[in-house]
């Protein structure tokens, strides 16, 4: 089957400007890239689909992701904890609901429920369910009594032992990520995110543990002593940060070419502008908010400017942030770190590919058809692809999950 997409505004994910080109896709792989006015006009395709202008770019990637955070933006739940079935039925409208505004990768952040994640990245592989691909997690692993989703008596276990046996049934259930919280969380308990949750011991042994399985490891870690384990473990990703000082900074750095950041602050712009109803109390979550908005204002522009490969993902799924607003990171990136709107696609696009290590993220030959047709100009205002009807067209792995109005006819 080949694709041929021309007349086209192509970002391809690297930062450059746009130019007018075509794209030739032949199974789920770019066949050609070429530019021009008449590029590739040539070229015979079963489909021929005329941008008219408007612009190509990769699919995006969702690199903080909690498809069983039930709620969307077209199922609002308000309670957090849901019945195995209904669970299973907001987790799978989730993924669908992401592929749907553009995002066709996902870094699972944590689940709410055990081996729900790898059940879900089998069926989208398979082609039985609309997704985006998908790194699955399992549930969120802190120690007793410690802030965060408990994973059950069998996991909780103090101890290096306690951590390599957590990885082994990790790897036997199918995960590919496992999510360590490292810290508190003061917009849930205040005064909890300077708690550091695991010892230096336990850090290290997931760390090698995670490694002799082939798992990578995720972060919530807010303070620098959380954030030193996190990468003694070798995180693949680091979440938050938010109080990093310059000598947490330098470290990350220093990992800069193994160690992705998603400082997440979508969580909490949506904490600020929520109001709830007078018997819900979100004010020690707005307070966080606050504070960590104003601390990430600064940290987040100074990693960027020494190399951080830093990503959006906002925790989305909570009733006041839900699963579908996902690319309103790129609007906080450019309105609150001072980020240009290229520089935020390529957080979105190319550095989330590198986050998933396979061939997505970029509109390049040999690599990946995850591709958007967006009307408008997102590397002027990323402001539009929060808007889904101006995807005009959605491939995920050269099928169109969303065809053009006038290639559906």
């Amino acid at each position: 089957m080949r694709t041929l997409i021309r007349n086209a505004r192509i970002f391809d994910g690297s930062g450059a400007a746009p130019q007018v080109g075509s794209v030739l896709v032949e199974g789920n792989r770019i066949a050609r890239l070429a530019y021009g006015d008449d590029a590739l006009a040539g070229e015979a395709a079963d489909t021929v689909i005329d941008a008219a202008g408007r612009t190509l770019m990769p699919g995006m990637v969702e690199a903080h992701a909690h498809l069983t955070w039930a709620s969307s933006v077209e199922k609002i739940y308000h309670q957090f904890i849901l019945p195995p079935e209904e669970l299973k039925v907001a987790a799978w409208r989730n993924a669908r609901v992401l592929l749907d505004h553009g995002f066709t990768s996902a870094y699972s952040a944590g689940a709410l429920s055990d081996g729900i994640e790898p059940d879900l990245a089998r069926a989208i592989a398979a082609g039985e369910t609309p997704g985006p691909r998908l790194i699955p997690s399992t549930i969120e692993r802190s120690p007793e009594g410690g802030e965060g989703v408990e994973t059950g008596d069998v996991f909780n276990g103090r101890g290096p032992a306690a951590m390599r046996a957590f990885m082994e049934y990790c790897k036997a259930q199918g995960i590919e990520t496992v999510k360590l919280v490292v810290s508190g969380e003061d917009a849930l308990k205040p005064g909890t995110a300077q708690n550091v949750l695991y010892t230096e011991e336990e850090m290290a042994e997931a760390g090698r543990a995670a490694r002799d399985n082939g798992l990578w490891i995720a972060c919530h870690a807010y303070y620098p002593k959380a954030i030193e384990l996190a990468l003694s473990a070798g995180a693949r990703i680091i979440y938050h940060a938010s109080y990093a000082d310059s000598v947490a900074a330098d470290a990350m750095i220093a990992a800069k070419d193994t160690t992705f950041y998603a400082p997440s602050p979508g969580v909490s712009v949506a904490a600020l502008e929520a109001s709830p109803p007078p018997h819900i109390d979100m004010s020690a979550m707005k307070a966080s908010a606050a504070e960590r908005m104003e601390l990430e204002s600064k940290l987040v522009p100074a990693l960027k400017a020494r190399g951080m490969r830093i990503l959006i993902g906002g925790d989305y799924g909570f009733p006041f942030n839900p699963n579908g607003r996902n690319a309103r990171d790129l609007q906080i990136f450019v309105e609150h770190f001072g980020y240009a709107p290229a520089e935020a696609l390529t957080a979105a696009t190319k550095l989330g590919g590198e986050l998933m290590g396979i061939d997505v993220g970029q509109v390049k030959e040999g690599w990946l058809a995850d591709l958007l047709l967006v009307d408008g100009d997102p590397t002027q205002d990323v402001a539009i692809l929060q808007d889904k009807d101006r995807l005009h067209m959605i491939m995920k792995d050269g099928a169109l999950h969303k065809a053009p109005a006038e290639v559906a006819a």
